[in-house]
């Protein structure tokens, strides 16, 4: 799904990750489920591009619902993967902390995981070697992603500013779309570890300069981070 121009969608409002397409290149940020995989080739044969000019993946953080093609694509193209240090024994393992469930409904929490089983969410392949990232790093990927670290989701959940695509992807620091509940607008993420810094690190993304900001779930937002963290925050 093409946003504007050199940005892509790859999925939907439950599951969310992005295509930047450059001259220079393409650069991912997430993973998806891993049947996103299939998503990710309608996507490239749409807009004339090989797979062989993906160069580089940045994820947000290291849940499975957003690495889901990240090691297939690592082990069978060669493309590095970036994540924030604090993060990368989630991406190698899958082990996290028990985080409360919080308010559910039926409904969607049943769409919400029949969408997982069609997108093999059962068939997570965890990230053996990754390419540490920090806070404030520039990465030399198309279009020089900077590196912003959001703390609270997880340690090392980071948003990745893009300003040459005029965006800012922010994993689960925040949602558009409550997975657990169905509930639209902007609010925090459920299975949040420290739900308090989660929120404190919203300040980080008030400080962006973007017309699109990007969650890993729910609809995209065209306006700036400052109003959508003010949005969260009186949600």
């Amino acid at each position: 799904m093409k946003l504007a121009p050199h940005l892509h969608r790859l999925g939907n409002d439950l599951v969310a990750s992005y295509l930047i397409d450059l001259p220079e290149g393409i650069t991912l940020v997430d993973a998806g489920l891993p049947g996103h995989w299939s998503d990710l080739q309608r996507e490239l044969e749409a807009i004339g591009r090989p797979l062989s000019d993906v160069r580089g993946l940045v994820l947000t953080h290291g849940d499975s619902d957003h690495i889901g093609f990240a090691e297939r694509l690592r082990q069978e193209i060669g493309v590095p993967v970036f994540i924030h240090a604090a993060d990368t024994h989630r991406v190698r393992t899958g082990e996290k902390p028990k985080t409360p469930m919080g308010p559910a409904r039926i409904g969607p929490v049943l769409g919400f995981f029949a969408y997982g089983l069609r997108k093999n969410a059962m068939r997570t392949r965890y990230v053996q070697d990754i390419v540490e990232v920090a806070d404030g790093d520039v990465l030399d990927l198309p279009g020089t992603p900077v590196v912003i670290g959001m703390p609270g989701h997880s340690p090392g959940s980071i948003a990745v500013h893009v300003p040459s695509v005029d965006a800012v992807f922010v994993g689960d620091a925040l949602t558009t779309r409550h997975v657990l509940t169905g509930r639209e607008g902007a609010q925090p993420a459920p299975f949040t570890d420290e739900p308090a810094e989660a929120m404190a690190s919203l300040d980080r993304l008030a400080g962006l300069t973007a017309s699109w900001v990007l969650p890993g779930h729910g609809a995209p937002w065209q306006g700036s981070p400052a109003g959508i963290a003010a949005a969260v925050r009186a949600g």
